[in-house]
C-alpha cells in the first residue's frame, strides 16, 4: 500500500489532535509545534496546516507568544505577564538570578522564540539585564497590577 499523500497527512494529524482534545487528553494547551513535529514525525508545515485546520473548525485558537489552546480554556495573558507574576510569587529581589531560557521554556511550555521575545521585552523595561557572571539577573522589581506608576 502506498504511503499517505502529504496532503492527507495534515488531516491525519488534525484528526488525531481533535480526538485527543475530545477525550480530554489535551485539556487546555497543545504541545509546542516542535513537540508535535517530534510526536507525529512530520514537518513544521504539516503541523501548521493541521493546526490551521483545527483553528478553522473552531476547536483551537492561537495566542501570540503563548501557543495553541483548546477554545475556551487556558491562561491567555502575554508571556511577559506570566513571567513577571512568577517573579512576584517567588519573592525575588534585585540582584537575584533570573531563570534561564531553558527553565522558562519548560515552566511555561513555550518555544524558545517566545521566551526570548519575553526576555527582550523585560530587558527593554529594565526589569532584567546581564548578570556579573553568565546569565541574567533581576534589575528592578515588577510593578503589581494594583500599583502602577503614575
Amino acid at each position: 500500500m502506498p504511503p499517505a499523500s502529504p496532503r492527507d497527512t495534515y488531516l491525519e494529524v488534525s484528526g488525531s489532535l481533535r480526538q485527543k482534545i475530545e477525550k480530554g487528553k489535551i485539556p487546555e494547551k497543545l504541545p509546542s509545534q516542535a513537540k508535535l513535529m517530534e510526536l507525529y514525525g512530520v514537518s513544521r508545515s504539516t503541523i501548521e496546516r493541521a493546526l490551521g485546520d483545527l483553528k478553522s473548525k473552531g476547536v483551537i485558537e492561537s495566542v501570540q507568544g503563548a501557543g495553541w489552546y483548546v477554545v475556551g480554556t487556558g491562561d491567555r495573558r502575554p508571556l511577559v505577564e506570566k513571567v513577571t507574576d512568577l517573579l512576584r510569587a517567588e519573592g525575588v529581589k534585585v540582584g537575584d538570578p533570573f531563570p534561564t531560557e531553558k527553565e522558562l521554556c519548560e515552566r511555561f511550555e513555550a518555544s524558545r522564540t517566545a521566551i526570548r521575545s519575553a526576555i527582550a521585552q523585560m530587558e527593554g523595561q529594565g526589569l532584567i539585564g546581564k548578570g556579573a557572571t553568565r546569565g541574567r539577573e533581576v534589575r528592578a522589581l515588577p510593578i503589581g497590577q494594583g500599583d502602577r506608576r503614575a
